[in-house]
């Protein structure tokens, strides 16, 4: 007795070691999301520059400082638009003297017109009362035609210094114009010298010290938002088009340990990052932790789609991508929804299907 039951013990044993582990579709609530890596930025990011080369004489804020726009950041020295401003200004003056000054071009030309103007009424009286003697037979033919000649001469002449007046104070008058505009220009060349500040906001990072050079090309300052920061997402290209505005977001902070937070996709870049092969998508938290900082790192999960009391199963019963394995043997089924460990099984099977478990 004692020796059959141990050998049905043991036959006992090897059968349970040989049963497969099975189980039956639920219903549940799925949720699909798209992971992404997180990054937190302050709103209206930008990159400080100066818009023209020199020595940074003067830094009138430190990193952290809260400022108002158009404050004052950096004072930068460079003498040569101080030098085009004087000269500028040099010439405005040289521009309104000819014009209006004692020694003024347009003098000259007045002085020259009434020395015509002269010309012409002794020329014009000599002419006529030459006509009125050749009209009554007196005097010669060539005396006539000379005092004529000398008459249309001295027209000709009051015309043409009118003329060139004309032009000479429609010339000045330009020129007056384009000193005054060069004068202006170069004024606003050097009170671009002291860098302000294009927002109101806070001072995040200052790359220069004084008495290092500054270029047009590298950022003095970074400087953004104080209170408002957004959240930059980057989505992996594959799932880049499942993303649209206004979809929940689940965010986890490295720097707020078991904490979820919850915020919307409000932007989406449509160029990709060639080198991380990644898109960037912005969202705004919904209710943001009370202290934030430039570049603190998370994971977020992007909402996809949601459906309540769908058929699923668990990812690892699923063989080949669209097969489950039943007492039947393989069976064909629909896909839906799915997350890290569930996914929706549309068609195929129903809550009374057994599920046996594929071996690894």
């Amino acid at each position: 007795m004692t020796k059959v039951f141990f050998v049905l013990f043991i036959v006992f044993l090897v059968s349970c070691g040989n049963a497969e582990e099975s189980i039956y579709p639920t219903r549940t609530r799925l949720v699909e999301s798209v992971y992404a890596s997180a990054t937190i930025q302050p709103d209206s990011l930008y990159q400080v520059h100066s818009a023209v080369a020199g020595i940074l004489d003067k830094i009138y804020v430190e990193e952290g400082d809260t400022i108002s726009k158009g404050a004052p950041l950096f004072q930068i020295i460079n003498t040569t638009p101080k030098l085009n401003t004087e000269n500028a200004k040099l010439a405005l003056q040289l521009a309104q003297e000819n014009f209006s000054g004692n020694a003024a071009v347009l003098s000259s030309l007045e002085d020259e017109i009434k020395t015509a103007l002269l010309s012409l009424t002794n020329d014009s009286l000599n002419f006529y009362r030459q006509k009125r003697l050749w009209d009554q037979q007196i005097g010669s033919k060539t005396q006539f035609e000379n005092q004529k000649l000398a008459y249309e001469i001295s027209q000709n002449n009051l015309k043409l210094l009118k003329s060139k007046y004309e032009r000479t104070k429609n010339e000045l008058s330009t020129q007056i114009k384009q000193a005054r505009n060069n004068y202006l220009t170069s004024q606003v060349n050097t009170q671009d010298f002291t860098v302000t500040s294009k927002i109101s906001g806070k001072v995040y990072a200052i790359n220069r010290n004084p008495g290092e050079l500054v270029s047009t090309l590298e950022p003095i300052a970074i400087m953004g938002s104080a209170n408002q920061f957004i959240i930059q997402l980057l989505v992996d290209e594959v799932d880049i088009v499942r993303i649209r505005k206004g979809q929940k977001t689940l965010l986890v902070l490295d720097a707020y340990v078991n904490q979820v937070f919850r915020a919307t996709v409000h932007k989406i870049y449509p160029k990709k990052d060639e080198r991380s092969q990644t898109f960037t998508v912005e969202a705004v938290f919904d209710n943001p932790p009370k202290i934030l900082y430039p570049g603190l790192a998370g994971e977020g999960n992007i909402i996809v789609a949601e459906k309540e009391s769908v058929l699923t199963i668990p990812k690892t019963y699923i063989i080949g991508g669209t097969q489950v394995k039943t007492e039947n043997g393989l069976v064909e089924v629909q896909l839906g929804l799915q997350d890290l460990e569930s996914v929706e099984i549309v068609a195929g099977i129903d809550e009374n299907t057994k599920i046996l478990k594929p071996k690894e």
